[in-house]
């Protein structure tokens, strides 16, 4: 048994990251370890929650993965922890059809119980028809307790409050209206000053969240059993029974700063199968490591372009090592560093990158491009996620993955959680 809890909400932007960030800080503070989730293929969510509670957050999609392969994820990172929490990803029956691959699906498909935050600006007693509806829509859908964000008063927090329990629901705390509680753009790097910030800020919701939320409510509401019971038919996929990692362990040299860190976490695991990983920074350092694989992940390096065309040992190393056959996967904004150049705005520089692949990049008139992706290669299917604020200079260009010799690059980010990533070569 352990305190386990999915963070939920009526609508997108209610707040659930920020109420998900405090909640986890302050637990964090009592000295509990936390393992946090995110539902969805949000990155800087899922970095925010990693820097939150110190420990790596956890994807959890049914689109990317397949039942058994979440659960098993969801057992395994959270078998050493004192709490499991989850962020939902949008309102709790968005699904990409209907309600598939919805934060309530996750909620059922792990058996945790749902705190759903309810945004209460400008609205009164009327939260008590939505609280109801939303407790009664799906017989599936445990909600635990509310949550109420933007509270102007105590005197609207009364009113909240009546509201919840003639919906039968309980009433957990509120959050005030404030102009300090704010989180960064999606398009923000986190470098050393912005995560300074960011702990300050993180430190600030917990304190409210002391004051204003009945925390030992929640993990009392919230103790369920552990592990998570596998849906049947098992698949056996899921302990990698078909999976032979080779012989000899390979050299992995992955690209990680705040340029570069759109990664799933069971992806990593999965490279820590096939080979040793040492990690570089494109933004800070000039040398890659020797390896047998390259792996350059997404990221912003558009935010580090006038640094990033200053690597030239690395994009001369990278170049050579592409020409002697060396693989490399670049994902996202680990193609535009291949690219030929990057342009950061009309009439700006163009500034010069390693020049691998016959493609130019901007940021000119470019439109955030996200959404759920696949991809045929080698007569197999490879499913991933677009996020990105760059395009090509070329508006004709539309391939959705590139190869020269051994590079190969898309600008989707791939999941191979539950396959064997070397099958991309062959």
């Amino acid at each position: 048994m352990k305190p386990q809890l999915l963070i939920s909400a009526a609508s997108s932007g209610s707040g659930k990251t920020l109420f998900a960030l405090g909640l986890i800080r302050s637990l964090s503070k009592r000295g509990l370890q936390i393992q946090p989730y995110k539902c969805g293929t949000d990155f800087m969510d899922a970095q925010l929650l990693t820097l939150a509670s110190d420990h790596e957050t956890v994807h959890l999609d049914t689109w990317l993965a397949s039942y058994t392969h979440l659960q098993h994820m969801y057992n395994k990172y959270g078998e050493k922890a004192d709490v499991c929490i989850a962020e939902g990803t949008a309102g709790l029956f968005d699904g990409r059809n209907k309600m598939q691959g919805c934060s309530a699906e996750m909620a059922g498909l792990l058996n945790v119980p749902i705190i759903l935050l309810v945004n209460a600006r400008l609205t009164g007693y009327s939260v008590a028809p939505l609280i109801y509806g939303f407790r009664h829509f799906h017989s599936h859908t445990p909600i635990a307790g509310v949550v109420f964000n933007m509270v102007s008063s105590e005197a609207h927090y009364h009113c909240l409050r009546e509201a919840c329990l003639d919906a039968g629901a309980d009433c957990l705390g509120y959050l005030p209206v404030s102009a300090d509680l704010k989180l960064p753009s999606k398009h923000t790097a986190l470098t050393l000053t912005a995560r300074k910030e960011l702990n300050n800020q993180i430190d600030r919701i917990a304190e409210i969240i002391e004051k204003q939320i009945d925390i030992n409510r929640i993990l009392n509401l919230c103790n369920r059993n552990f592990p998570c019971q596998y849906t049947l038919p098992y698949s056996s996929d899921t302990e990698f029974d078909t999976f032979t990692p080779p012989a000899r362990k390979i050299k992995i040299a992955m690209a990680r700063d705040a340029a570069f860190n759109f990664t799933h976490r069971e992806n990593i695991e999965q490279l820590k199968r096939i080979g040793n990983i040492t990690c570089f920074s494109p933004v800070y350092g000039s040398e890659l490591p020797e390896a047998d694989l390259v792996y350059l992940p997404g990221g912003y390096p558009e935010l580090f372009a006038r640094q990033l065309h200053r690597r030239h040992k690395l994009m001369e190393d990278l170049r050579n090592y592409a020409e002697r056959g060396g693989r490399i996967l670049a994902e996202g904004g680990g193609m535009l560093f291949l690219s030929r150049s990057l342009t950061l705005r009309q009439g700006g520089t163009s500034y010069p990158m390693a020049n691998l692949l016959p493609l130019d990049f901007t940021m000119e008139e470019a439109k955030l491009q996200s959404g759920y992706r696949t991809l045929l290669h080698n007569g197999k299917e490879w499913r991933g996620n677009e996020y990105q604020y760059f395009r090509y200079a070329d508006k004709s260009v539309q391939a959705p993955l590139f190869r020269h010799k051994n590079v190969i690059a898309s600008s989707k980010h791939l999941y191979w959680g539950e396959t064997d990533l070397l099958k991309l070569w062959e």
